[in-house]
């Protein structure tokens, strides 16, 4: 299996046995060693990956890259944070996954308009699982726990992805700028209920409901 490390915060090194991983297009730093690269489209493997593509226009371009040696991936600078998954779900924003262990199954699932951030849509890319993934964030992510007893508001310009048996309910007419007077149109957040993880960024982005 490939062997995800950090190098600094802004830099995923993932060592290569003949093993391979999928990562977004363009990504790739540097690398030492052998290796072969392969361009794929994102949002699902196999037949199903081709026919949830069609429905929801989403075309993520990512990479195979498989081979002996270390590659080195980054993008735009952004914090890269690894998550080791053990057979459960990562739940990311497409524009937040930097790359995933081989083996690892990737696809898209409905979340309603939490999913529409940046205008991707309604739907949200899934990993699912053992291995470990790299996700980013635009500053250094935060990793909150939901349990039944706390749940989580979250600002849908901060969402990066989530774990865990996590129900979301979208909650319009409010965010975190209308309650102290700075909103403008829309305005919606995301309450998350059950037993799970939920990383957040330190950042602001654009989604339907405007810039949060």
């Amino acid at each position: 299996m490939a062997q995800f490390r950090l190098q600094g915060s802004k830099v995923l090194a993932v060592d290569l046995a003949g093993d391979s991983v999928k990562a977004k297009n363009g990504s790739m730093v540097a690398y030492d060693g052998e290796m072969t690269f392969k361009k794929r489209t994102g949002g699902g493997d196999g037949l199903r990956g081709v026919v949830t593509r069609r429905l929801t226009g989403e075309h993520m371009a990512v990479m195979e890259v498989k081979g002996h040696g270390t590659c080195y991936f980054a993008d735009r600078a952004h914090e890269v944070n690894l998550v080791r998954l053990t057979g459960e779900t990562l739940y990311v924003e497409a524009s937040n996954l930097l790359c995933t262990d081989g083996a690892l199954r990737t696809g898209t699932t409905f979340t309603g308009l939490r999913g529409s951030a940046r205008g991707n849509g309604l739907f949200t890319t899934t990993v699912e699982g053992t291995g470990q993934a790299a996700v980013l964030s635009e500053g250094t992510a935060v990793v909150l726990r939901v349990t039944p007893q706390m749940p989580l508001q979250v600002d849908p310009g901060a969402y990066i992805a989530h774990t865990g048996d996590l129900r979301q309910h979208f909650q319009s007419g409010v965010n975190f700028r209308t309650l102290i007077g700075e909103g403008s149109g829309e305005a919606f957040q995301i309450r998350f209920e059950g037993e799970g993880l939920v990383y957040v960024q330190p950042s602001e982005r654009e989604t339907v409901g405007g810039e949060v």
